[in-house]
């Protein structure tokens, strides 16, 4: 059969996969993944000010500490070009593998940094550099996870399946929260000295799990079917610029909602124990775990439904619910009252947030190719998701020199809660679309033929 008779033919249906085992694998990988990205961002707003920075200008240190967290944003860009085109050259598995590793040792060499009175200036640097492989290893974990679970799904399921990747990582943010809860309540002279470290220490634990628990991991049916009818591009990039670069876009756009979560966790617990409003730390920490305890029931609950009427509205109502809750937290932490910013917490990142991020690796994924999907998706989300790291560091900013304007970053937090919405509205509805056509392009008849099957490089 020639080239060109196989790509004018329909592509076959996808073979069974083994959703179940490639869903636990995504939770559990996800949430020891995110475990090691979250206790940075619990680090940055409560300890690293007075560890790595100069202690004798605290505001300075706080801005600072706040900004290296967003460094990792900044490198994940880079690290979603090169792990897309191992993901979409070798394989899935490979990645998931791969970024495990990765973020474990980075992470426990985090707890093995000489702190800013041992030698100084040297001490940022290196906690930066940690930090940037962090950035690294996340950009391809949640394209990895999702491709990987999305293309083992049932197709009239690929958004509950899918959706555990993102389940996964909320339990990493409960695990990490939890974890931090004794370590912060330790006396100042413990706490700043050794106590800090233990969080990042047992990341090597993390790195030997994910290890065991990813290396056995079957790849997906439909990756198996495209490698056998035809060698890998040599640069997948080349043809997902070409073929899907209006979805690039629309990825980088509505993946600006992750703007709600750096707020959430690292602002707002910022700001809540700031001077300006005086909440204790374990207690805004509580608030963390409650919600997202509440979101490992929402995220799948939100998921089934996007399988019943489309990815999009689901999508939306998250994320233009999250522009108008973020007023409603902000404002209740601004009162100081404990249970206010409980309940507000709950409703706001556990139910409505939950509505976005529980279906956006099926939005997304769905958008391209078997071909192009990681790369797609790992590029696509690692851009918006940079924005949204350094949100931290601008919402630092809009908030004035004594970070009490919570009014502006809520505005500014709602700006992209409204922009991701306009990107999703633009795009196309997928969730009964066959797994083997998506990513389809329209021919000159109006017909959708699988981008997969243009001539390979």
């Amino acid at each position: 059969m020639s080239a060109h008779s196989l790509d004018a033919s329909k592509p076959s249906p996808a073979p069974q996969g083994k959703p179940r085992k490639a869903a636990v694998a995504a939770w559990v990988g996800s949430a020891l993944e995110y475990y090691d990205f979250f206790i940075y961002g619990s680090a940055a707003a409560l300890i690293f000010p007075r560890v790595f920075f100069n202690p004798d200008h605290p505001a300075t240190a706080t801005l600072i500490s706040l900004g290296t967290f967003g460094v990792a944003y900044a490198t994940r860009p880079i690290g979603a070009f090169f792990l897309g085109h191992i993901g979409d050259r070798l394989g899935r598995r490979r990645v998931m593998v791969l970024t495990l590793v990765l973020m474990g040792i980075s992470t426990f060499l985090i707890g093995c940094l000489p702190t800013y009175d041992q030698i100084g200036a040297a001490a940022p640097v290196l906690l930066v550099l940690m930090r940037m492989l962090q950035g690294i290893s996340a950009a391809g974990e949640q394209a990895g996870a999702s491709s990987m679970t999305l293309e083992h799904a049932p197709e009239h399921r690929r958004g509950y399946y899918s959706s555990f990747t993102l389940n996964g990582t909320q339990a990493g943010q409960i695990l990490a929260t939890l974890v931090f809860i004794p370590v912060a309540a330790l006396p100042d002279d413990q706490l700043y000295t050794w106590g800090w470290r233990i969080p990042f220490l047992l990341s090597a634990l993390v790195a030997v799990g994910g290890y065991l628990i990813r290396r056995n991991l079957e790849e997906t049916p439909v990756f198996q079917q495209e490698s056998a009818r035809r060698a890998p591009a040599g640069l997948p990039l080349v043809h997902l610029l070409r073929d899907h670069w209006a979805d690039v876009l629309r990825v980088v756009a509505a993946a600006t909602i992750a703007t709600v979560s750096t707020i959430f966790t690292v602002w707002a617990l910022s700001y809540a124990t700031s001077d300006a409003v005086g909440m204790d730390k374990t207690a805004m920490l509580w608030v963390g775990v409650a919600a997202n305890a509440v979101a490992l029931l929402a995220i799948p609950l939100w998921a089934r439904l996007s399988d019943r009427i489309g990815r999009k509205p689901v999508f939306l109502i998250g994320s233009l619910g999250s522009g108008v809750m973020i007023f409603v937290y902000l404002w209740a932490i601004s009162t100081g009252s404990y249970p206010l910013v409980l309940l507000a917490g709950i409703g706001f990142f556990g139910v409505v947030y939950s509505a976005a991020n529980g279906i956006w690796p099926s939005l997304y994924g769905e958008m391209f190719s078997t071909r192009v999907r990681l790369s797609g998706m790992a590029i696509g989300t690692q851009i918006g998701f940079a924005v949204a790291g350094f949100a931290v560091s601008f919402a630092a900013q809009i908030a004035g020199p004594d970070g009490d304007d919570w009014v502006g970053v809520a505005i500014f937090t709602a700006a992209f809660c409204v922009l991701s919405s306009l990107a999703v509205v633009t795009g196309r509805e997928t969730f009964k679309v066959p797994t083997t056509e998506l990513g389809a392009r329209p021919d000159a008849s109006g017909a959708r033929s699988p981008a997969t099957e243009s001539v390979s490089a």
